[in-house]
């Protein structure tokens, strides 16, 4: 697919589900996988939102939760508590700070977005799953060290930019 068809493709999906999902997987299992969403901007006039570390599938599913959720008139914000993206636990979603929204997480969604010197900057959320058998996130100092590696930290400035 050329990157011409690949924009088609976005613009064909939004135009006719609302919103596009991106997945995003290394072949070689080095870095987590992930997903996020092309066209809540324009559709819900929201923040994009970007999953990390689960099977592309699920990470689909979670994003169409989040977009119904959205339509229906839930207003996103940093630390907020989500029921009903994974079975059976709660999870949190965090503002991506600027700095990490970046090509290598938002390529599409980016994009899409078009110029941020006339648009502003794309705004986007991370959902973030907790570890199994507990409500440990990441950034919970118990949280087993797979469920941090799995969920880099977009909520943090991106240092490697200064």
């Amino acid at each position: 697919m050329t990157d011409d068809e690949y924009e088609r493709d976005i613009l064909s999906n939004v135009k006719e589900h609302g919103w596009f999902c991106s997945s995003v997987f290394d072949p070689k299992g080095k870095s987590p996988s992930f997903s996020y969403s092309v066209g809540f901007t324009q559709t819900l006039q929201a923040p994009e939102f970007i999953v990390f570390g689960l099977d592309t599938k699920l990470m689909h599913a979670m994003l169409w939760q989040v977009f119904r959720a959205l339509k229906a008139g839930r207003v996103p914000a940093d630390m907020q508590r989500w029921a009903g993206l994974l079975e059976g636990h709660e999870c949190i979603l965090r503002a991506v700070h600027p700095t990490n929204v970046v090509r290598d997480y938002l390529n599409s969604a980016m994009w899409f977005w078009g110029d941020p010197d006339e648009r502003g900057p794309l705004q986007a959320f991370q959902i973030f799953w907790p570890a199994v058998g507990g409500n440990l996130f990441p950034w919970d100092s118990s949280c087993p060290q797979v469920v941090r590696d799995s969920q880099p930290a977009l909520y943090l400035p991106n240092t490697a930019l200064h």
